[in-house]
């Protein structure tokens, strides 16, 4: 190969580097914390912590009606019990929409718990809660939220764990009139994180530390995302999930739900 066609083969591999990576600084605003949330690597990595006096939390400078949102997360190590990491859209106003992955801290060898919601209109009760298959405190993972018009997907490093589609034809709600900011936190809950409230956050072992990179933001409606759908890869990959993995689903609650499960657990389109 020709020192040219070797120096443009490069330049276009800087390029299409350059064109992918992420900038915090210029897609988010560290929103809370009193300089807790740090924007490093000229932009590349954005970090959390956690001590008893408060969290931090950062959000996304611009709203979107539907989008494709993906951000690698490192979650807390060692013994993240009562702490709560998060990533998540949601609107403004007491009438809300919320589309959740919150990530509930656990003592050292136990499993983080993975918990997902679906708010509109302020009206939530749709969890849905996941082990998973990896440890997601020693190297980054991706965790994307798909939002389009006729659906919710959730995933986890490209594979899906969790669809909720629009099915407003037999009056279920479906976030789809207000726009959303993307926002991301690392906060304090152990009135309820761990074990219900019982196990309470180790203040000995603080700060705690979640580390944020490669965030991508896809609001283009002219995008593949905004018309996709689940192939049947991806809904083996989803059964595969939700059979080994899921650990509540509040389809199944019979006991919170004893006249029957919600309409749109029952549909099968």
């Amino acid at each position: 190969m020709s020192p040219f066609k070797i120096f443009f083969f490069t330049a276009l591999l800087v390029a299409a580097f350059s064109f992918s990576a992420a900038d915090f600084n210029t897609d988010v605003n560290v929103a809370w914390g009193n300089g807790r949330g740090k924007i490093l690597n000229n932009g590349q990595l954005l970090t959390l912590s956690l001590d008893k006096s408060s969290g931090s939390g950062f959000q996304s400078k611009t709203e979107y009606l539907f989008g494709k949102i993906d951000m690698q997360i490192k979650l807390v190590p060692g013994n993240s019990a009562g702490t709560v990491t998060t990533f998540y859209l949601k609107s403004e106003g007491s009438t809300w929409d919320e589309i959740d992955f919150e990530f509930l801290g656990n003592m050292s060898g136990d499993p983080y718990t993975l918990h997902t919601n679906v708010y509109t209109q302020g009206k939530g009760d749709k969890e849905q809660q996941f082990y998973l298959w990896f440890d997601p405190t020693a190297n980054f993972h991706t965790y994307s939220i798909l939002w389009n018009p006729q659906r919710i997907i959730l995933t986890v490093d490209d594979t899906p764990i969790r669809e909720f589609k629009n099915h407003e034809s037999i009056g279920v709600l479906f976030p789809k009139n207000k726009p959303m900011r993307m926002y991301a936190s690392l906060w304090n809950a152990d009135d309820w994180a761990t074990r219900g409230g019982l196990v309470k956050t180790d203040w000995s072992k603080a700060p705690f530390m979640a580390s944020y990179r490669n965030i991508k933001i896809d609001s283009k409606p002219n995008s593949n995302w905004y018309t996709q759908e689940m192939d049947s890869t991806s809904q083996a990959r989803l059964r595969w999930v939700q059979k080994n993995y899921m650990i509540y689903n509040y389809c199944t609650d019979h006991k919170r739900f004893p006249q029957g499960a919600p309409k749109e657990c029952t549909t099968s389109s």
